[in-house]
């Protein structure tokens, strides 16, 4: 489980794009950049274009649905106890009796502190040679089911009998 908090230094408010990229890259830490690597260029429809290690490659922006907001955060390093200290024990020993597993041990689970280092509003998703279709898992993920999510989860559907889905 992790915590996130608001980042202690005057850079919190940074504003990001990600950019996520049709490879692997096996590294996970920072990067110098620069513009000779990475510098997509807005050329046809404003979607963005750029050539990384000789491929080219199409962005498609998607905007997160609003109401939500992405955060980019850094791991701390830092654990905040377990979960009895954060005062769930109540919900996770209802939850066992509910179920019927009254008898497994309790696992302390650690809580682990994020820091949020900026905020971002839409993600760049890139395709080899063209511009991700709606069916990519990324666009239908923000785009389709956080607003399935909704009407499923939302206020107002308790006692309503069946909730009809209409397909358009």
């Amino acid at each position: 489980m992790l915590s996130i908090r608001p980042s202690s230094a005057k850079s919190s408010g940074a504003k990001y794009t990600p950019n996520l990229l049709p490879c692997q890259i096996h590294y996970d830490g920072p990067v110098n950049a620069s513009k000779r690597y990475w510098d997509p260029q807005r050329i046809k429809d404003c979607n963005p274009e750029v050539y990384f290690r000789g491929r080219k490659l199409e962005g498609r922006g998607v905007k997160l649905p609003e109401g939500y907001k992405g955060v980019v955060v850094k791991d701390t390093g830092k654990q905040v106890g377990s979960l009895e200290q954060k005062g769930n024990v109540e919900r996770t020993s209802r939850r066992e009796k509910e179920s019927g597993d009254e008898d497994e041990e309790d696992e302390e689970e650690s809580v682990g502190v994020m820091e949020e280092v900026g905020d971002f509003e839409e993600v760049v998703v890139w395709g080899h040679e063209r511009i991700v279709g709606s069916d990519d898992e990324v666009v239908k993920g923000v785009e389709e089911w956080i607003s399935l999510a909704e009407t499923i989860h939302g206020p107002g559907l308790q006692g309503q009998g069946d909730v009809k889905m209409k397909h358009s």
